[in-house]
């Protein structure tokens, strides 16, 4: 994003803005295999111009925003694989440099901006690779999960993007966690939960969870994603009416994933069109998650923009 474009938080505040879709599947059409713990963020290392690729797909596709391959990148999980704590920040920095670059060379190719980047950090679950960020309750405290975040947040917050992702959390008391984790770091951040029902993931009311965020400032949407799109209806009216603030909301296409198998089983749900619903119950950032691609966003695109 150039000096002269608005910040995000102003873009925010005239919405709706587009977010991009599942990352992960836009690699796995361009024949990547990503049947590793580290999932897409192993391509940091190993073909980042892959990454730089399937954001600029979704920015031409119409999304305004660019999440970040960092989902499951973490010290943590980049040590399992030998890789030490200066190399691992540098592949942090790295996912936020790749979103520019995309946004540029999209702009440049004639999609209209400003076009943003958002630093995706996912819940501990993810580092994990089990299944358990669809579970939460780790058995850690908010301490123990704000001291895991933090670093992460701190090196990501060094390469300027324009927001954090704070997303697919699955628990209240990482949500706390993470509320926590971003103060003083200068850099605004959305808070989205992943949830079946009106509960998040662990079981608690989603009324709690949403709450958690309304006195953050640093916290400038609050909402769902990585759920079914049917979970997401209600969940953008309570989240608007709990927290006052902007919604965020990008769900899965339908489909369940099946940790064990590490597939995804059923039908898609996913319709465009349940963006006037979402728009009318104060969503504000809005896009897909797994299995939502470049051809969903531009329908999204095309009901979202004037």
């Amino acid at each position: 994003m150039s000096t002269s474009s608005p910040s995000f938080a102003e873009a925010l505040a005239r919405g709706p803005l587009v977010l991009d879709g599942g990352l992960s599947n836009q690699l796995e059409s361009a024949g990547h295999d990503l049947s590793d713990e580290l999932w897409s963020a192993r391509l940091l290392a190993e073909q980042p111009d892959a990454i730089t690729a399937a954001h600029r797909a979704y920015y031409e596709a119409g999304s305004q925003v660019a999440i970040t391959s960092s989902y499951q990148a973490t010290f943590e999980g980049f040590a399992h694989r030998g890789i030490g704590p200066e190399e691992a920040a540098g592949l942090l920095r790295r996912s936020v440099e790749l979103a520019r670059e995309a946004a540029g060379l999209a702009m440049k190719d004639g999609v209209p901006g400003p076009l943003y980047v958002a630093a995706s950090a996912g819940p501990y679950g993810a580092m994990l690779a089990d299944g358990s960020e669809y579970r939460g309750r780790y058995g850690l405290s908010v301490d123990e999960l704000e001291r895991f975040h933090r670093p992460r947040l701190e090196v990501l917050a060094a390469a300027e993007p324009d927001v954090f992702a704070l997303e697919t959390v699955p628990d209240a008391d990482e949500g706390r966690a993470l509320v926590r984790a971003v103060r003083g770091l200068g850099v605004p951040a959305w808070l989205s939960y992943s949830v079946e029902g009106g509960r998040t993931r662990a079981g608690q009311p989603l009324a709690e969870a949403f709450a958690l965020a309304a006195e953050a400032d640093e916290i400038v949407a609050v909402g769902v994603n990585c759920c079914v799109p049917e979970d997401a209806d209600a969940a953008v009216e309570l989240a608007a009416r709990v927290t006052g603030k902007p919604v965020v909301v990008y769900p899965n296409s339908g489909e369940e994933w099946d940790a064990q198998a590490r597939a995804w089983r059923g039908r898609a749900t996913f319709t465009p069109e349940r963006v006037t619903a979402w728009t009318a119950r104060g969503a504000r950032l809005i896009g897909g998650c797994c299995r939502v691609g470049p051809d969903s966003v531009s329908a999204l695109a095309g009901l979202v923009s004037p």
